[in-house]
């Protein structure tokens, strides 16, 4: 499994994402995901490559470690793994201070931005993961 560049994105927990078990609702996790994701994009890309191409995801895999809860000071550490055509696998681990809370793999899909339909990834992006 390759590895690009490792990104980091800071992530809140909010009084709306505590559970009747009391912490962190496994559905928040998938946001959560997809926000490191996002982020990680928007930090690497040029406002031409944010116009010319977008991302859908295909897939998300989650492993569930430990609870997280509203006073956690959480992060989304995220990189980019091999990728194949129009697509490319990401992984996102999602900790706090003290340890592994979740660990993802996602697989996504670049679209051109103009047609919606799937594009072999370019150089021009390869380099910037």
């Amino acid at each position: 499994m390759g590895q690009g560049k490792t990104f980091e994105h800071q992530l809140k927990v909010a009084a709306s994402d505590i559970d009747d078990m009391g912490h962190v609702n496994n559905v928040v996790y998938v946001r959560w995901v997809q926000e490191a994701a996002a982020a990680h994009w928007d930090h690497a890309a040029s406002p031409e490559l944010k116009s010319k191409y977008a991302w859908v995801v295909l897939r998300h895999e989650v492993d569930y470690k430990n609870p997280a809860f509203v006073e956690d000071q959480i992060s989304g550490l995220t990189w980019v793994g091999e990728h194949n055509g129009a697509r490319f696998d990401r992984y996102v681990k999602i900790q706090s201070a003290k340890k592994i809370l979740a660990e993802a793999k996602t697989t996504w899909c670049l679209l051109d931005a103009k047609t919606l339909r799937p594009i072999r990834i370019p150089e021009e992006i390869l380099s910037l993961l």
